[in-house]
């Protein structure tokens, strides 16, 4: 009698245990030395890189991202990271955001905290410090740059003037020397809600002009 001998399958190898990280940041030069950085360590991989935020939203909807690395501002845009960080922790299987900037103002930290980043990180944090906040921001961890817990701790001791979202994008556009016009063209305003705006900013800061209120709003750090 012949017997067959048995057949032999391969193991199924181990599920991957990789940090699957999505890049968001508009200028190609970052995005390429993020790569290169994450590409060092074995326990990371880098599964795309995006020039815009809303596109972020769109790559991480297939729901195969852990961590976004997320940049704040996009083309000019100064609430884009804010706004994507909110709708990709709104996600059936959100990613964990890593706000990663070179803006630090009072405003920002907030507003990407609050839109449900775990840890916020300055561009000029070392490759162990990143790398770090990735496994970090993986596990679900906050992840903050000394810099920004120091501004945060400051924030809590002596709460300040909390402006809107759309407050801090006028204020911030008046702070650059634009018009109300101006502000009204690029944030797709009409003028008379940029006035209310401001009159609103102005009440906040105790300033009763433009001038004053840069002034102010440059002393606490929201622009």
């Amino acid at each position: 009698m012949t017997t067959t001998p048995p057949t032999h399958q391969a193991p199924t190898p181990p599920p991957s245990t990789a940090i699957r990280v999505l890049i968001a940041d508009d200028h190609a030069v970052v995005r390429t030395g993020l790569r290169a950085l994450l590409a060092s360590e074995p326990t990371i991989e880098v599964i795309g890189d995006v020039a815009e935020a809303a596109a972020a939203v769109e790559r991480a909807r297939i729901g195969d991202v852990d961590v976004v690395l997320m940049d704040l501002r996009f083309a000019g845009d100064a609430g884009a990271g804010v706004r994507a960080t909110a709708a990709l922790r709104a996600l059936p299987e959100p990613p964990q955001v890593l706000v990663l900037t070179s803006h630090d103002t009072d405003a920002d930290i907030v507003g990407a905290i609050e839109a449900g980043a775990c840890g916020y990180l300055l561009k000029d944090a070392g490759p162990d410090e990143l790398l770090g906040a990735v496994r970090a921001a993986a596990a679900g961890e906050s992840a903050l740059s000394p810099t920004v817990a120091a501004t945060l701790m400051g924030r809590l001791r002596n709460p300040g003037p909390v402006l809107t979202d759309r407050e801090s994008e006028v204020l911030r556009a008046v702070s650059e020397g634009s018009t109300n016009r101006q502000v009204a063209a690029s944030l797709h305003l009409s003028e008379a809600t940029v006035k209310t705006h401001l009159v609103h900013i102005f009440d906040k800061l105790g300033v009763a002009s433009r001038t004053a209120a840069v002034a102010r709003a440059r002393e606490l750090g929201l622009v």
